[in-house]
């Protein structure tokens, strides 16, 4: 091997990279089990972050955390342009949510993930100086017809077309927040149906990408970084993403302007993730329509992962049986 296939090799996330980055899930979404529906989801979060950072210590990667958790009681935890993994693989940039829907798992309710997106270094939007982002999600039908910039019942007609359906037959993904009761009205009056989310707009996001779930769209104002971690996936899936920075007041808009984004414009799939490497995972933590959640067998934890890769255009399902009694050595 020359020098250059050597160097070449510690450019972008190889394939083995994934595998690795499962640990890592899979040890936040079992952490964070016994909080399930105990109402606490500092507690929840504050264990998966434990466990998360843990393990991406271990993996052989030089990530730079571009979309983290911030920092929680003067403690760094998977801070933003925090360095992890052990410095001797791939450099890349990594967004790190360990758990997707920390309320969701409070309540013991559904859609909770454990979640990871890398991509090759310097290819990630940094869209933490403005909180929220407009986004719109479809699967690879919607590539060309589908414009955030349309009336949501133009989308909604036009992406029933290209895929052959009847309007009544669409059915959009929508947090269900106060902020969307226009959208949902103009949504139904346009004869398409809702399914409302309490919570977790990346895995709504994923849903409407995939070829074969119910959901044909993902539609309405989420967390920016959610909507980072989005587009890694759907790149890998092939659909659609469009996102529209949305900040709170002038103060907000501002900081974003000064760090470098820019308002009243359509981020396209490219301009979030700015590579054909990306990679994304997901372990359940609640069960979902993305994966199913963490079971207790006896004497096994059984956890439910998904790795998507845009590279090689794959979706992976992994099943994985740890030993309780591992978990509770630790």
């Amino acid at each position: 091997m020359t020098s250059t296939d050597t160097a070449s090799l510690f450019l972008h996330p190889d394939r083995n990279l994934a595998l690795e980055l499962v640990r890592a899930t899979e040890a936040a979404a079992i952490r964070a089990v016994p909080y399930i529906g105990r109402g606490d989801k500092l507690a929840a979060d504050g264990a998966a972050v434990d466990a998360m950072r843990a393990f991406l210590g271990t993996v052989n990667f030089d990530g730079v955390v571009v979309i983290g958790e911030g920092e929680k009681d003067e403690a760094p935890m998977l801070f933003n342009g925090e360095h992890v993994g052990n410095g001797r693989g791939p450099a890349c940039d990594i967004a790190v949510d360990p758990i997707d829907g920390t309320s969701l798992t409070a309540a013991g309710r559904q859609n909770a993930l454990s979640v990871i997106a890398v991509s090759d270094r310097g290819t990630m939007l940094d869209a933490s100086s403005v909180f929220y982002m407009d986004k719109i999600v479809t699967g690879p039908e919607g590539i060309g017809v589908v414009d955030i910039r349309k009336p949501i019942g133009e989308n909604i007609r036009a992406l029933a077309k290209a895929k052959g359906k009847d309007v009544g037959d669409i059915t959009v993904a929508v947090l269900d927040r106060p902020r969307h009761a226009q959208l949902i009205e103009e949504i139904r009056a346009a004869g398409a149906g809702t399914r409302l989310m309490l919570d977790g707009d990346v895995a709504g996001g994923i849903n409407a990408a995939r070829y074969e779930t119910r959901i044909d769209m993902c539609a309405g104002i989420g967390g920016s970084p959610e909507g980072i971690v989005t587009a890694c996936a759907v790149k890998a899936i092939g659909g659609l993403i469009q996102g529209v920075m949305a900040p709170k007041d002038d103060l907000e808009r501002q900081k974003g302007i000064d760090a470098g984004l820019k308002m009243d414009y359509v981020y396209e799939a490219n301009e979030l993730v700015n590579s054909d490497n990306t990679f994304f995972v997901a372990t359940g933590v609640t069960d979902g329509g993305l994966v199913d959640g963490v079971r207790r067998m006896g004497p096994i934890i059984r956890t439910h992962s998904v790795v998507l890769r845009s590279k090689s255009g794959t979706i992976r399902r992994i099943s994985a049986d740890h030993l309780a009694a591992k978990w509770l050595e630790e």
